[in-house]
């Protein structure tokens, strides 16, 4: 595909969607919280992990974090700075349910109690991820995503989580990114809980789907009116035009986006994989799995390109560089136009069955810090936001019907194998002092909500 044309965002003039366009911004419990031995929090998964020499690139951990549970007043005072309307947190099951099943932790419940009446009160209207990757330890020593009794043990903790909450929360998404979890997670062993099952990992999937499913019913009997999802989408392109690498591509495809997609919206397996996965899918798990879904969450960073690896490798496909295109300082390629084409894709291949879109989460890394005068330019994340933000213009006006924009992330945090390394925020975090500096990015972002038709309620 030839590299999309990069403009800078022109000050002044800002990207326009539609009126009632839901604008937000996105962390996560164990990337930002800390405290992580207060207050009767109990170890999850990314707590062991991180213990473990060599599995964090810089040797941290979330233990401290942002330390956003002593600071959570101080953070939503720059929500309301912001201006943005909406807000994506999650919810720590550690926290509130040490071993994630049996006794609930009164101080967590009381926590999450303050920080939602804080975001209220402050006009922001939060929207939580009950799993954001940080299972109990108890859980996963038990076998984790593994075993089909954490679906259950998922089940009771979103019904005590509803029953308490769903008052004051507006939307709900059972878990975030369920490919990252069974990919990264269990079969390759770059996140925790650092196993490397290769194919073997493909139950973490139907558990992580089945649960999906079995906390969205839970949450509406506890009374949420608005329950989704926030997969991981990224489009893919074949290295080259040879017939092994366009295979290779369809299968990592099917792995990545439509072995999530596909169990959500149509109730089925890809065609592709419908075989390796006969034996975990019960009877009822597909429609248990195919909830009725009142917005499709897409995370989306950047398009892989995949190739056909060689008959030795472990893995029948591999990556390449994606060439021509600027990237962040992660080092992933900057191509908005991809989620344009994207969102329309998704628009025409599942028609009716697709609900409104929001994009739970797209942003990107920069370590810029401040200058002599205490000021942080990061323009290359203003010409990021500008850039995507356009895209899902453009693909509104092609009929697609995307809701909300989240990007992430609110601060710089803790970001998981590569620890305090990457900088995703729109206000900088002094790791040493936790003195956070809005950056020159979260004025723009300010400025462009206001600049917007009109706020959403």
């Amino acid at each position: 595909m030839p590299p999309a044309t990069q403009r800078s965002a022109l000050p002044g003039v800002f990207p326009q969607l539609p009126a009632g366009f839901r604008f937000g911004t996105s962390t996560a419990a164990y990337q930002i919280e800390g405290a992580a031995d207060e207050d009767g929090r109990g170890p999850s998964i990314w707590d062991t992990f991180c213990a473990q020499e060599g599995r964090i690139v810089d040797g941290s951990s979330g233990a401290v974090a942002c330390d956003h549970y002593h600071r959570y007043v101080e953070d939503v005072a720059l929500l309301r700075r912001l201006g943005a309307p909406a807000y994506r947190l999650s919810m720590s099951w550690p926290r509130i349910q040490p071993t994630g099943s049996g006794a609930v932790n009164p101080k967590g419940l009381d926590f999450y109690d303050r920080l939602l009446d804080c975001l209220l009160e402050a006009g922001v209207q939060p929207t939580v991820t009950l799993y954001h990757w940080d299972l109990p330890q108890a859980l996963e020593d038990d076998g984790g995503w593994l075993n089909r009794a954490t679906v259950d043990r998922f089940a009771d903790f979103a019904s005590l989580v509803g029953e308490r909450y769903a008052d004051r929360v507006e939307h709900w998404i059972p878990v975030n990114e369920p490919n990252v979890v069974m990919m990264l997670g269990y079969g390759d062993g770059e996140h925790a809980p650092g196993r490397r099952l290769m194919f073997d990992a493909l139950p973490v999937a139907h558990h992580l789907l089945l649960a999906h499913g079995r906390a969205a019913i839970a949450l509406r009997a506890a009374g949420a009116t608005s329950v989704g999802c926030a997969n991981n989408h990224a489009p893919m392109w074949p290295a080259s035009d040879d017939a092994a690498d366009v295979g290779a591509t369809k299968l990592f495809d099917a792995l990545w986006n439509g072995m999530y997609v596909e169990p959500m919206l149509l109730g089925r397996y890809p065609v592709d994989l419908a075989p390796l996965m006969e034996d975990l899918v019960a009877e009822g798990d597909l429609a248990t799995i195919r909830q009725p879904l009142d917005f499709y969450g897409i995370n989306y960073y950047n398009p892989l390109r995949v190739a056909a690896a060689g008959e030795e490798a472990e893995l029948p496909f591999e990556f390449r560089e994606l060439l021509g295109y600027p990237t962040t300082e992660r080092g992933w390629p900057i191509v908005p136009d991809a989620l344009r084409e994207y969102l329309i894709t998704m628009r025409a291949r599942y028609r009716a069955a697709l609900p409104p879109i929001v994009i739970t989460e797209s942003g990107c890394s920069y370590a810029t810090g401040p200058d002599e005068h205490g000021v942080i330019d990061d323009q290359a994340r203003i010409d990021y936001l500008d850039a995507h933000l356009r895209a899902v213009a453009t693909a509104i006006q092609r009929g697609v019907d995307v809701r909300g924009f989240y990007t992430w992330s609110l601060l710089d945090n803790f970001e998981w194998a590569q620890g305090l390394t990457q900088r995703y925020g729109l206000v900088h975090v002094d790791f040493e002092t936790l003195a956070r500096t809005p950056k020159r990015s979260f004025q723009w972002y300010a400025d462009m909500l206001a600049a917007q038709p009109q706020h959403a309620g």
